[in-house]
């Protein structure tokens, strides 16, 4: 053993331990199945803490809920009853003044569909939460961010705080909401502030840090005191990465608001999306959910301005003009200007959308079903419950025998041989291990294999302290009673994981490979990552109806996008004086990507999965709304039952999830970047 890498004695203790597993199932079986009476009631006391803590507070709250009300309704109030020429070219003029024509005539064509579809009041009530929630957000992250600069201390302890809030699955965010809040859109409003708050914390944290020395030390020589020379040197030196901030808060808030519509009491776009889904108005659910991208397209671009470093400035008397020209048409046409909700110009597109989609699914019913069932049957089932259970002759054609297992076993342990006699233990182990895995199912793995081979895994990542860290919070989970919940959410986010990873790295390596199809992906990348959650559950919806595999469908469309774009910077980032050095020794193209760009780009592709991985997590939850089991399922169950036990419980396990997969990867990530000596 003192001879073997910590890989392999890592994977030759995770297999020693499923091996045992395996052996003794029959008589033990507690090794497979944690028993129930083992099972500790931390839902309950949880649920029960959490109502004490929430009564507590409670009358705090309902006086916040009672004070948020009425800058909610007065927002609602202006932007409802402005007359929608003075509201388009009042964006219009704020976006000729942020990024000139191409802005301005993005927000006419944007805001001009808006009012065509006829989800204008609708988009007017989101608009309304949103802009009284950012601000709410910007001082909360402001705060945050400026008291871990300013106390060293309580540094790393805000930054676990930011973690949790960032991992924890939005619907988590609701149920105590609701309980503390009460019934309402003010509910909506405060998850929002709380779900956008994190991400200003951390640019205005980063920006800070970032300020130059020189800059510091002229504040301090000119006499200015602390908060003089916080606000008028360090803050306008880090305005940069503060408007990044600002930027990720608008996305964020706007993304919380359309999550929070499925609470209901707010008459707003998110609202109309959940509500058309549900009646099956596929036609109105996509262009309520197009309304919802323009938005966030409009948001995003206008907010992305304030981040350039050397913003074009444009003059000023054209945004007036333009502002004059809205109130001059509002003023002249204000008795007849019709109701902006009473244009409905797509309605007979969403009509057809609708025939076409019927007759579409229709048509290929036999090809959709064939492939939906036979992703189903021949890949994601396996992987759930194990070739053991999934081969049937009703599915395969056959019943799967112990012979079969015995020659799954010995394949995989000739190969892992051949591995390891190459030199590659570690990999020769986990081929073993994998094929133990497919044989048995992600769901039914025995709790003490998970517990130790992740544990095991931790270390090789991170050392002691993350194994720990992992056996540990692994452990409560499976003490909560949520394990098979949390396995099944961990066998379809890993199921979407890995098909990101392989399509996702092969898009990313075309399109470093080739500048063509980067143009070509470029954009779709920017627009799949302005849409919120919601609008992934649409188009998967319309066409494989609810299901597993739609809700598979829906996370690899929203995880892919970082995959894709990590492992083409990473390609495309090679430093020019190695690709030099290799060009003059005589590598090919393939030998320059193979041995060069590769294992260069290695972290980025890693830090690219990280992302995949919690944007997986973050998607599983929201797809609980078209038919998953797992943890999602819970939080959404708990959410209609107002359980606070159960929301808590399992989003916390969800964050658990999560937070074990990023600091592994990170952890990978980093030994990768000392090895390359970054």
């Amino acid at each position: 053993m003192a001879g073997l890498s910590k890989g392999s004695v890592a994977a030759l203790l995770a297999a020693a331990v499923g091996a045992l597993c395996l052996l003794l199932e029959s008589s033990l079986p507690w090794l497979v199945k944690f028993p129930a009476a083992w099972v500790l009631p931390a839902t309950d006391w949880a649920g029960a803490g959490m109502e004490w803590f929430l009564a507590l507070i409670k009358p705090t709250a309902r006086g916040f809920s009672a004070l948020m009300f009425y800058p909610m309704e007065a927002a609602n109030f202006v932007l409802s009853h402005t007359p929608w020429p003075l509201v388009i070219c009042a964006a219009t003029a704020l976006a000729w003044t942020l990024g000139g024509v191409r802005m301005a005539l993005m927000a006419v064509i944007g805001l001009g569909f808006v009012l065509a579809s006829g989800y204008w009041p609708e988009s007017m009530n989101t608009l309304a939460l949103v802009a009284v929630s950012v601000p709410l957000a910007l001082v909360i992250g402001g705060g945050i961010g400026i008291l871990a600069n300013e106390y060293p201390r309580i540094r790393q302890p805000v930054q676990a705080v930011l973690d949790i809030m960032q991992t924890v699955p939005t619907f988590a965010y609701l149920t105590p909401l609701l309980v503390l809040f009460g019934f309402g859109p003010v509910v909506g409003l405060i998850a929002s502030a709380i779900y956008a708050a994190p991400p200003m914390a951390r640019n205005v944290l980063l920006g800070l840090e970032r300020v130059e020395p020189e800059i510091k030390e002229a504040a301090i020589m000119a006499g200015g005191t602390r908060l003089q020379q916080l606000f008028q040197c360090e803050i306008p030196s880090a305005g940069q990465q503060i408007m990044v901030g600002v930027n990720q808060c608008l996305m964020a808030a706007l993304s919380m608001v359309i999550i929070a519509a499925v609470i209901g009491g707010f008459d707003d776009i998110g609202w109309e999306v959940l509500l058309t889904m549900r009646k099956a108005q596929f036609g109105q659910s996509l262009l309520a959910g197009l309304v919802i991208v323009i938005f966030a397209i409009l948001i995003d671009r206008m907010s992305g301005t304030l981040t350039e470093d050397r913003r074009e400035k444009h003059d000023a008397r054209v945004a007036w003009a333009i502002l004059a020209l809205g109130a001059a048409v509002s003023a002249a046409f204000w008795s007849s200007l019709q109701q902006p909700g009473a244009h409905a110009l797509f309605n007979p597109l969403a009509d057809s959308v609708d025939r076409g989609l019927s007759a579409f699914t229709t048509a290929n019913a036999g090809a959709l079903t064939a492939l939906k069932n036979n992703v189903m049957f021949y890949v994601l089932l396996p992987v759930r419950i194990g070739l053991d259970q999934a081969v049937l002759p009703f599915t395969w054609g056959f019943a799967w025998t112990p012979a079969m297992s015995l020659g799954l076993f010995a394949a995989g342990a000739a190969a892992g041989m051949v591995l390891a006699l190459r030199g590659q233990l570690a990999p020769g182990v986990m081929l073993l291990i994998a094929a133990g895995m497919l044989e048995t199912g992600i769901s039914q793995l025995p709790w003490p294999f998970v517990l130790v081979g992740a544990g095991a895994l931790a270390w090789v990542a991170g050392g002691r302290g993350l194994a720990i860290l992992t056996v540990v919070l692994l452990g409560t989970i499976l003490l909560s009673g949520l394990w098979e919940r949390a396995l099944l959410s961990l066998y379809l986010s890993g199921a979407a994981v890995f098909a990101c990873a392989m399509m996702g790295g092969a898009i990313g390596l075309a399109s470093a490979v080739s500048p063509g199809v980067w143009r070509l992906v470029r954009p779709i990348c920017d627009m799949l990552q302005t849409i919120p959650l919601f609008v992934f559950l649409i188009p998967v919806l319309m066409v494989f109806q609810i299901g597993e595999f739609s809700a598979f469908l829906a996370i690899i469309a929203y995880a892919i996008v970082p995959m894709i774009r990590y492992t083409r910077h990473g390609l495309v980032s090679t430093p020019d004086e190695m690709v030099e050095a290799a060009t003059a020794s005589g590598a090919t193209r393939w030998q320059m990507l193979k041995d060069i760009r590769a294992p260069y780009a290695a972290p980025s592709i890693l830090l690219g999965l990280n992302q995949t991985i919690l944007y997986a997590f973050a998607m599983l939850v929201i797809a609980a709304l078209i038919g998953t089991t797992g943890l999602g399922q819970s939080i959404y169950l708990a959410l209609g039952q107002a359980d606070v036990g159960l929301g808590i419980s399992a989003g916390a396990a969800m964050a658990i999830l999560a937070l074990i997969a990023d600091r592994m990867v990170q952890g990978f990530a980093e030994e990768r970047r000392k090895a390359l000596g970054l």
